[in-house]
């Protein structure tokens, strides 16, 4: 099992807003990891959503990526990585619903990201960790929900031992108005908020953000 996975077990559910990550006071989420305990929570919002983005299951990060056909094989293969122990994953809640979550992990737990080669041509080193997909419930968006998963994520990295945190969001600052899943790393403005800077653009509208994560 992950070593973040065994410290959020063994000290029961977690706060976003504990440790040096604290998003905004009020909000009222807690969180916990997405264990074979909380997998029904996971998958409910995932099942509410029609499988997220066209059926994924959160599965493009991981090493494994989108090759299966069909959801329902992306849901086996996502239900696999919880049993085995090798998914890192906050889920965010709101009272007793699961409303959000911030997917992270070492660049061997995801190797997959977009614009892998554009990635790859300057790259000089890897990171130590990785922040995958974020994803909020629809009728939840705009109420600070990434941000506390993102927030509960770091904070897991820290115990994990810190390092250097890699996201890879959109940019929306003088873009038009999107809409579907281009979001699902996460707006730049997301990461700012924690002290993440860019640290090379690798599509149009896509930039490497970079912070170091202090171990706690």
């Amino acid at each position: 099992m992950p070593p973040a996975a065994g410290r959020a077990n063994a000290a029961g559910d977690r706060r976003a807003g504990a440790g040096p990550y604290a998003y905004r006071p009020g909000m009222g989420y807690a969180t916990k990891l997405l264990t074979t305990d909380t997998w029904d929570d996971f998958a409910a919002l995932v099942e509410a959503h029609n499988g997220v983005w066209g059926g994924c299951w959160c599965m493009g990060f991981h090493p494994e990526g989108l090759s299966r056909s069909t959801r329902e094989e992306n849901r086996a293969a996502k239900l696999a990585h919880t049993r085995a122990g090798t998914v890192r994953q906050v889920l965010v809640y709101d009272g007793d619903d699961c409303v959000g979550w911030c997917q992270f992990g070492t660049p061997a737990e995801l190797p997959n990201i977009k614009n892998q080669k554009a990635y790859e041509r300057d790259a000089t080193e890897l990171p130590t960790w990785r922040i995958g997909c974020i994803f909020t419930a629809g009728r939840h968006r705009g109420r600070g929900v990434a941000r506390a998963a993102v927030a509960a994520a770091l904070v897991e990295i820290a115990g994990a031992g810190g390092g250097t945190v890699e996201a890879y969001p959109e940019q929306t600052d003088a873009r038009p108005p999107q809409r579907g899943a281009y979001l699902h790393t996460g707006p730049e403005e997301l990461y700012e908020q924690f002290g993440f800077v860019r640290d090379r653009r690798i599509a149009k509208w896509r930039w490497v953000m970079r912070a170091d994560v202090p171990a706690s």
